[in-house]
């Protein structure tokens, strides 16, 4: 389908759209402090990154990621910048059902704060 170097390409730039997907469901929230219309993209992607730490699912980029990979003839994950610093932040080792539930504890309890700010400020503008 893909030539291997096209594959390996794509492989990083999924990877790439992974890693920032991930920053925007945590961080997100404090582009919301500034820009409150943006609620409207953060939170569905919010509830999708909460909803995927406790389900235990793979999010859909995951095997998108390794099919490519695979097209590419790359056996594993390793090697250049992007495998090295994205993928053990995206894939760390150790990755548990605990460790699931509380990152997406993390994002669901840091966004309900920063969301709490954007809704104090927004009432009082209010009155």
């Amino acid at each position: 389908m893909f030539t291997p170097e096209v594959a390996s390409w794509l492989a990083d730039a999924v990877l790439v759209v992974h890693g920032l997907f991930i920053a925007w469901v945590v961080l997100g929230g404090a582009a919301v402090w500034r820009w409150p219309a943006l609620a409207w993209l953060h939170v569905p992607a919010a509830a999708w990154g909460v909803w995927i730490e406790w389900s235990g699912r793979i999010c859909p980029l995951t095997p998108l990621e390794w099919r490519l990979r695979e097209a590419a003839g790359q056996a594993g994950l390793g090697g250049g910048f992007i495998e090295h610093y994205l993928t053990a932040a995206i894939y760390p080792e150790g990755l548990t059902r605990e460790v699931q539930f509380a990152l997406g504890a993390f994002v669901l309890a840091l966004n309900l704060v920063l969301y709490g700010f954007v809704l104090r400020r927004a009432l009082g503008r209010r009155g």
